[in-house]
């Protein structure tokens, strides 16, 4: 597990003129964050660019002081990306095209688009919030977890890709699951919409 201080020290240095640290902010979080805007764009030239995006706005408030999440850089981070997901989408929002007709409906079109934009909205939140979560697994379980569920990788795949046998991936997993439990009955969380 990363040291809580970490990250605002290599902010800090950033800020204080060191380039390279911001350099090892990004490497350090790269797969992270790739995944995670991956996961929901599922398009890797929108995800590269997403990405760059995500750490230009990132550059620009450090450069004008304007940070101050007390050392809560990654989630600060996803939100950003998150965002900037959200913005994608509403840019490349397709409207439908209607052939001239006199039954046109336009109920029909309407739909409950505002409902179904809501309950994303709730979804993608429940997403971060068990993305949060996952952070806090021991990192051979959080591995398992990660190649199983966000890149739909076969335990075979995985246990290819991590050097340990099926039985041990399987094993990580159970308990990945069962400490995610532990750990959203302990903090009382509810992940539902």
């Amino acid at each position: 597990m990363q040291l809580p201080a970490e990250d605002p020290i290599l902010v800090q240095n950033y800020i204080s003129g060191d380039e390279k640290a911001l350099e090892i902010l990004i490497n350090k979080h790269n797969q992270r964050l790739s995944s995670f805007i991956y996961s929901k764009v599922l398009d890797r030239a929108i995800t590269e660019d997403i990405f760059q995006d995500t750490f230009i706005k990132v550059i620009k408030t450090l450069k004008r002081g304007a940070y101050n999440e007390e050392g809560k850089f990654l989630p600060w981070v996803m939100r950003i990306a998150h965002n900037l997901i959200i913005d994608h989408f509403r840019r490349n929002k397709r409207m439908p095209k209607f052939q001239g007709s006199e039954d046109f409906n336009i109920f029909s079109v309407l739909g409950d688009d505002k409902l179904d934009a809501e309950r994303q909205l709730i979804k993608d939140q429940i997403e971060n919030d068990l993305g949060l979560l996952i952070e806090e697994l021991p990192d051979d379980q959080k591995e398992v977890l990660i190649m199983r569920m966000y890149r739909d990788m076969s335990f075979k795949e995985i246990s290819e890709n991590t050097g340990v046998s099926i039985n041990t991936a399987l094993g990580r997993m159970r308990y990945a699951l069962i400490n995610l439990r532990k750990i959203i009955e302990k903090n009382n969380i509810v992940l539902t919409n």
